[in-house]
């Protein structure tokens, strides 16, 4: 069997990939494993990948670009080169990143198929580049691997070409095989300034680089009803400083400003906080593995995993100062009990995927 090509370009997919890198390796497939360099710093790839006891990749690169079309033709670049040299059977790629979508094109330019973990998911929200992303990454893809019978949904309303399999969400694979190892490893509760807390996180271009939404969340967790732990991403500090914030912010005594975290840091804040507010797709996920069930707070206008907030898990609260402030009193007031079940699966979608590429390859 030819070799499959699992490619990544930032810590989601890594750890979303982390568990299907095991099952495929489980099934005696041979990898090649890629990181196209998206998200190039230690604190942000490389760090998850040591965490998660992965191996090193194959081939990396580094991408500094100054615009998404910049990063994402220089990325196609890369990959096609890569992808001549290696002529793997199929390209496996997970998400709605720019890395993502240059892959995807750079595989179909080549005649190369193309397997997408997580297809499906759908914020009817042009503003994000991110909805582009996966859209089009969609439309190009052999194979679609769809967490939730809603993605499935929305891949046959658009009519997409490839074969549609629902196989549940990967990143409950990994948290439940990533949690023991984090409260065994993890010291990060031991630099909390906090007992009780609310982890936050914000870094979505549409909102850290739009200046009055990123000061009404720098004022909310300022006055939050609850002490605030905040994992600041690099995007969101340089915007912070560009604008004169960040000082007077790292001042406030009810936030905790702490560098990017890695993954089992993270999960260790999860299980501890009392609830999370944050604009990132992948927590609202992660929330919902039975060994986390946090409610989460959407700082969104809109969010593709609908099946977060319509098992209760996840609220989509805006990104007005009062009507987030109102969210986090009504949740530490009303602490409504949360379903067992996750709405993304059993744990189990790796294998699942695992086992369907190796049918596939094999045919």
């Amino acid at each position: 069997m030819k070799n499959v090509s699992i490619v990544v370009s930032t810590r989601p997919e890594i750890i979303k990939m982390a568990p299907v890198i095991r099952a495929l390796q489980k099934s005696k497939i041979q990898l090649i494993f890629v990181h196209c360099g998206q998200h190039y710093d230690y604190n942000m790839s490389q760090q998850f990948i040591e965490e998660l006891e992965l191996p090193s990749p194959d081939y990396q690169y580094k991408v500094k670009a100054h615009s998404q079309g910049a990063q994402t033709a220089r990325i196609m670049t890369h990959m096609e080169r890569l992808l001549k040299k290696t002529s793997p059977a199929l390209v496996l790629v997970e998400g709605d990143t720019n890395g993502v979508l240059a892959t995807a094109l750079a595989a179909v330019k080549l005649g190369t198929p193309v397997g997408h973990v997580e297809a499906g998911l759908r914020s009817f929200d042009l503003r994000m580049p991110e909805e582009h992303n996966r859209r089009l990454t969609d439309h190009v893809s052999t194979y679609l691997f769809a967490p939730t019978e809603t993605a499935e949904k929305n891949l046959k309303r658009e009519n997409v070409w490839g074969k549609i399999y629902v196989t549940g969400n990967t990143v409950i694979d990994a948290v439940i095989q990533h949690l023991s190892i984090a409260e065994k490893k993890s010291k990060i509760l031991e630099n909390i300034h906090f007992e009780s807390f609310a982890l936050a996180t914000a870094h979505r271009a549409e909102n850290v680089d739009n200046l009055t939404v990123l000061k009404n969340f720098m004022e909310t967790f300022a006055e939050a009803p609850i002490p605030v732990i905040y994992p600041m991403h690099p995007r969101t500090k340089k915007r912070l400083q560009q604008n004169r914030i960040y000082t007077k912010i790292k001042k406030s005594e009810n936030i905790q400003i702490l560098p990017p975290v890695g993954y089992l840091d993270f999960l260790v804040l999860m299980k501890k906080c009392e609830m999370i507010v944050t604009d990132s797709g992948g927590i609202q996920e992660e929330a919902t593995a039975s060994c986390i069930r946090k409610p989460v707070l959407v700082i969104r206008l809109s969010t593709e995993r609908p099946e977060a907030v319509k098992s209760g898990f996840a609220e989509i609260v805006g990104t007005e100062k009062h009507r987030i402030l109102d969210a986090m009193k009504r949740t530490l007031k009303q602490r409504k009990k949360l379903p067992r079940k996750s709405p993304y699966g059993d744990g189990n979608a790796a294998e699942k995927i695992a086992k369907i590429i190796k049918e596939e390859l094999a045919g």
